[in-house]
């Protein structure tokens, strides 16, 4: 998702998931559908929602009181699923290995989570999300805030990962859109009090080479925004 700030690709990403439940007086009209079956059905329990729809935010968020392992098993653990010591160890070094941050910590498990970089603590969220086994990964910025290198390293990572799942990620960097994505969704803002709107979603190269809606030209060309 692209588009200038406030255009609304954050709220919509966070209705993907119901993270957007948890703001005073927020709601969603209408449905959104996985794999056919509508998020907002009667009687679907968001909790069980977030455990197929993973989430990274635009800052890294390791628990600070939790050790490296313990922020892997954190979401394992919210959902109320026993686990077997030998299954926890097996799950901390898989989902550490898939977000590409073993190698790193693999003899500090132990350490707090807080203590690592902030590119590491990012791929240790990344981890922490894909532990729980997520059909759907959402990602809302996520190296606004990190340096070149980190922001490389996320990337490549991104790019590993949607082997294995389906990523919607929020950017204000077009660049990164056009490395990272296989289909592009162009958010603008409809006016002065009005939420903002989808504008046009097409395979990545289209949005970037030959847009159909002249704000979307506009948009990626830099003419505004």
């Amino acid at each position: 998702f692209i588009g200038p700030s406030g255009c609304g690709k954050s709220t919509v990403l966070r209705s993907i998931n119901r993270m957007h439940e948890v703001i005073p007086r927020a709601w969603v009209d209408g449905q959104i559908l996985l794999d056919g079956d509508n998020l907002y059905g009667k009687g679907v329990d968001p909790v069980r929602v977030r455990s197929q729809i993973g989430m990274v935010f635009q800052r890294p968020n390791p628990f600070p009181t939790m050790t490296i392992a313990e922020n892997v098993l954190a979401g394992v653990k919210l959902n109320n699923k026993r686990i077997s010591k030998k299954a926890a160890d097996e799950l901390v070094e898989s989902s550490l290995r898939g977000a590409n941050l073993w190698e790193e910590v693999k003899d500090r498990l132990d350490a707090p989570g807080a203590g690592l970089s902030g590119g590491q603590q990012q791929r240790l969220c990344i981890a922490r999300a894909i532990a729980v086994k997520p059909d759907v990964l959402l990602m809302d910025e996520p190296c606004s805030a990190l340096d070149p290198i980190s922001t490389l390293a996320i990337e490549d990572l991104i790019h590993e990962l949607k082997q294995d799942y389906t990523i919607v990620i929020v950017t204000h960097n077009m660049q990164q859109a056009t490395r990272v994505s296989d289909r592009t969704g162009f958010f603008n803002i409809a006016g002065t009090g009005k939420p903002g709107k989808l504008i046009e979603f097409d395979d990545t190269r289209t949005i970037f080479e030959n847009p159909a809606n002249q704000q979307t030209q506009d948009y990626v060309t830099g003419r505004f925004g």
